[in-house]
C-alpha cells in the first residue's frame, strides 16, 4: 500500500467513527433549535412582562404611601380643628 492509500483508508475509517457523532450533534443541534430556544424565549417574555408589572406595581404603592401620609396630616389638622371647635 502506499501513502495515499494508506491516508485514503485511514479517512474512510474516521469518516465511519465520526458519522454517530456528527448525527448526535445534528439530533442537539434541531432539539435546541427547536425545542430548547423557543422555550427559554418564552421563559424570557414571561419574566420580562412580569418584571414591568411589577415595576408600575412598585411605583403605584410609592405614590399611595405619599398619598396615605398627605392623608394623615391632613386627617390629623382636621381633627384637632373638630376638638377646638367642639
Amino acid at each position: 500500500m502506499t501513502d495515499n492509500e494508506l491516508l485514503l483508508a485511514m479517512s474512510e475509517i474516521l469518516d465511519k467513527k465520526l458519522q454517530p457523532i456528527e448525527s448526535r450533534t445534528k439530533r442537539v443541534e434541531l432539539l435546541l433549535e427547536n425545542d430548547v430556544l423557543p422555550r427559554i424565549q418564552n421563559i424570557e417574555s414571561c419574566y420580562t412582562s412580569t418584571y414591568r408589572r411589577y415595576q408600575r406595581g412598585a411605583e403605584q404603592i410609592d405614590a399611595m404611601k405619599d398619598d396615605i401620609d398627605i392623608m394623615k396630616k391632613v386627617i390629623t389638622e382636621h381633627s384637632g380643628m373638630l376638638q377646638t371647635i367642639s
